[in-house]
């Protein structure tokens, strides 16, 4: 009669002892923060170096293709190509549909308010950035941002790729 009640208070005591590494999700634990003062200092000499690259090339006339993972309409998710022509944006059309779709991508119609993107998740001291650069050209490819930990569905995943020269 007293087996069953030992192993149970057994089986409560090794649950609890496991319980604080048990609440710990495996991404909190392996994910470093961008706001460390040391990440932003990397962050922001890498965005300078590939900004004044692009700068120096002064491409005012391209196209690119650009995805939004985000928790939002499908409009504003893409794909979509987005027109430059003497650093203007001419157009942005979603690849599925053909229609225009401007309105979702004003913060993103051009290099450089994608670099503008990641200036200002430095300047916030986003919790996580990620982003990738081009080799070629300079430009962004894959940006991604989580400014707050603690907030779900904030996180912005932008993807650039398709680039083109228009002559």
């Amino acid at each position: 009669m007293r087996l069953p009640i030992i192993i149970s208070a057994g089986l409560l005591l090794s649950f609890g002892l496991n319980l604080p590494v048990m609440s710990k999700s495996t991404i909190e634990i392996a994910q470093s923060p961008a706001s460390n003062n040391l990440n932003l200092r990397r962050l922001q000499k890498r965005l300078d170096f590939n900004r004044n690259f692009w700068n120096k090339q002064n491409i005012s006339n391209y196209s690119y293709e650009l995805s939004n993972s985000c928790f939002c309409i499908d409009d504003a998710r893409g794909p979509v190509v987005i027109k430059v022509r003497n650093g203007v944006t001419t157009s942005i059309t979603s690849v599925a549909t053909g229609k225009d779709v401007k309105e979702y991508f004003q913060n993103y119609n051009t290099i450089p308010k994608l670099f503008d993107v990641i200036q200002d998740a430095i300047k916030r001291k986003a919790f996580s950035l990620n982003v990738r650069y081009d080799a070629r050209f300079g430009y962004p490819t894959q940006i991604d941002i989580d400014y707050n930990s603690q907030i779900a569905d904030e996180e912005k995943y932008l993807t650039i790729k398709n680039f083109k020269l228009i002559k």
